[in-house]
């Protein structure tokens, strides 16, 4: 899918969240990378195989203690 020299990582990779964007529509909360991931707002993403990443958002100092 990615045409990138050098290539964008895999959907699998564990870096897979800095491919290049294809699309965005921050008016509805979502990116579209050239590996097929579609990124959320709330870091919750979408693998093209279907698969499902959770939200990873950090947890605040303050309410980890």
């Amino acid at each position: 899918m990615c045409r990138h020299e050098p290539a964008c990582p895999t959907a699998h990779a564990a870096d897979h969240d800095t491919a290049a964007a294809l699309a965005r529509h921050d008016d509805q909360g979502w990116v579209l990378l050239c590996n097929g991931v579609v990124l959320f707002d709330d870091t919750g993403e979408l693998l093209p195989d279907g698969g499902v990443v959770a939200p990873h958002r950090p947890v605040p100092a303050s309410a980890a203690a």
